[in-house]
């Protein structure tokens, strides 16, 4: 008969705690491999939408208000101007390539880790080099202001606002304008606090180039109770007719 030694069970109880600790190791491995890849592709999504679908803002002043307010994050189309077209009324972002803006001193600039957490879209962009206002001209159009009525007119047509701020006139300052093509006549909301089309005539007749329009603005994401759309004048611009830009 065959005797077992005291020793055998300790070499098989070895074995065990041996192929434990690697299947453990293998484990670990395998979830950190998981979750590097996750990170991986998170980024790379964040990256995709942010650079050909959608863009995030932080909106930095109070010309847009009460459509927009100061803090409010937003996200915009970047569908739009291409390959979809804009329209009267649509909020855009767009690159501040006339320098209406005061150059920032270094100290407001973001950081190099803030820019990259923009760059990946993990970070809403702080607006320093965007502006957003409201299209009120398109390629073609004559702005002009005011009828006797003391209202804004496109193309010969008197348009109601709705959505300018409560007590402020359509503008004080009176203007008329034919916007050339491939460009847009914008003013802001809050036309009483507004650095918008009127006042950068002496930069390209205040002119914005399509080629510096980042998207449209469509959705507020926060804060939460003003979640939801930013809504275009319905029926502000309907009765006015659309005029072939020069060339």
């Amino acid at each position: 008969m065959k005797r077992f030694s005291d020793e055998e069970p300790q070499v098989d109880l070895d074995e065990n705690e041996g192929k434990q600790r690697e299947y453990k190791k293998r484990g670990v491995r395998g979830s950190v491999r998981e979750i590097l890849l996750t990170v991986v592709i998170a980024l790379a999504v964040s990256i995709v939408i942010k650079t050909f679908l959608f863009r995030a803002f932080v909106i930095p002043s109070t010309s847009m208000q009460n459509t927009l307010l100061v803090n409010d994050r937003v996200f915009v189309n970047q569908l739009f101007p291409q390959p979809f077209k804009l329209e009267r009324g649509n909020v855009i972002v767009f690159k501040d390539d006339e320098k209406w803006l005061p150059e920032l001193p270094q100290a407001a600039q973001p950081n190099a880790f803030e820019k990259a957490l923009t760059f990946v879209g993990l970070r809403p962009d702080d607006g320093t080099q965007h502006l957003i206002k409201r299209i009120i001209g398109l390629p073609g159009d004559t702005v002009e202001c005011c009828t006797a009525s003391g209202k804004i007119s496109v193309n010969g047509v008197e348009i109601t606002e709705p959505y300018l701020y409560p007590g402020d006139k359509p503008s004080e300052v009176p203007f008329k304008v034919t916007v050339p093509k491939d460009h847009l006549w914008v003013l802001g909301d809050h036309r009483s606090d507004s650095g918008d089309s009127r006042y950068h005539t002496d930069k390209n007749n205040g002119m914005v180039s399509m080629d510096s329009v980042v998207g449209r603005a469509d959705f507020i994401a926060w804060p939460l109770d003003r979640w939801g759309g930013v809504a275009n004048p319905e029926g502000a611009f309907d009765a006015v007719p659309d005029r072939e830009p020069k060339e």
